[in-house]
């Protein structure tokens, strides 16, 4: 029996990083097999995972069902941060343990998209650019366009992301308003940043910006009702997932002009989850939306470590180190089943 068979196959449920050399080399040098794979669905993950020791998953859900189907696994590592492609509480049941990169792997690279996202709308920067090559040379074809300094920028959530993406903005003269039911106003006003309820938030803000978790509280809380609350003159910035935002609302709610722009990293059908997508979403044919393809992340720095993270958090559980970035606790669990 060789090493890799005597220690089990992990498996990459997908990924869209080109090759899989990084993983490769951490995998099979601490004596696991590596199975690359490129699944679309929780079906595909449970036929070429069932006896995998471990998980690595970028975009392919692994839900109850696949965590159910599971024969060997003992750790799920998710390219990422937010893990809401994973169901947590089951693999907790199983005692699996579920790992996530934290944030500041790509921190700096989410909170430099957000402001690029907000000043290329806020300055109507592609409409500029497809008017020129279109042979309009006239500073009309962006109007109307605000002046920054005074107007208000506000962020849903306050977390560290958020945080970067305020001192940003903030040398823009804009007044940053913030809201996130997890933080005291006090720990806000120290940042100068005006703490807000949600409400307070929608109606006053010239620019939201979305930074907050997909969670079941947070799934489509931009709706035909959030959106109508908006200023007409506002712009929504979405960095955080494309599910926050309800597609639909938001395509009715630029078409008729309840806000005046949106700039999305990401849409609610999330296409890197999908075998075969096509841009066929209507908010591709308005010309006051941006959307870039959940690239906020991006830098090649910040892809090199996450996938080092994913692959040695998934080797380190798997040779009893312990998780470095654990998401669920599984000593209970697996206390109560010695």
């Amino acid at each position: 029996m060789t090493r890799t068979d005597a220690r089990g196959t992990i498996m990459i449920a997908d990924s869209d990083f080109g090759d899989v050399d990084i993983e490769r080399a951490i995998i099979e040098g601490a004596g696991f097999e590596l199975l690359a794979a490129q699944c679309k669905s929780e079906d595909e993950v449970i036929a070429r995972g069932r006896d995998a020791v471990g998980v690595l998953t970028q975009y392919a859900r692994v839900g109850a069902r696949a965590i159910d189907a599971f024969t060997r696994c003992r750790v799920i590592a998710r390219y990422g941060t937010g893990v809401d492609i994973v169901d947590v509480d089951a693999a907790t049941r199983r005692g699996i343990q579920v790992t996530n990169a934290p944030n500041d792997w790509c921190a700096e690279e989410v909170a430099d998209h957000a402001v690029a996202l907000w000043l290329a709308a806020a300055r109507k920067i592609c409409a500029y650019d497809q008017a020129t090559r279109r042979g309009e040379w006239q500073w009309q074809s962006g109007e109307p366009i605000w002046r920054l300094r005074g107007r208000v920028f506000g962020l849903l959530s306050f977390g560290s992301i958020a945080q970067l993406i305020a001192e940003r903005a903030r040398a823009f003269g804009v007044e940053v308003w913030a809201h996130d039911p997890f933080l005291d106003d006090a720990e806000l006003r120290a940042r100068h940043v005006r703490p807000v309820s949600f409400d307070e938030l929608v109606a006053g803000a010239d620019y939201l910006v979305i930074q907050a978790p997909l969670t079941p509280g947070t799934h489509h809380l931009f709706d035909r009702t959030t959106l109508r609350g908006m200023k007409p003159t506002a712009v929504l910035v979405n960095t955080a997932r494309g599910p926050i935002v309800e597609d639909a609302a938001l395509h009715q709610a630029l078409a008729e002009g309840w806000i005046a722009g949106a700039a999305l990293d990401d849409l609610e059908e999330e296409p890197a989850k999908q075998r075969g997508w096509r841009p066929r979403n209507p908010l591709f044919a308005l010309p006051n939306v941006i959307v870039t393809p959940h690239a906020a992340y991006y830098s090649e720095q910040a892809v090199s470590a996450v996938r080092r993270i994913a692959a040695e958090e998934a080797v380190r559980v798997l040779t009893g180190q312990g998780a470095r970035s654990p998401v669920n606790d599984v000593s209970a669990r697996s206390s109560s089943s010695d």
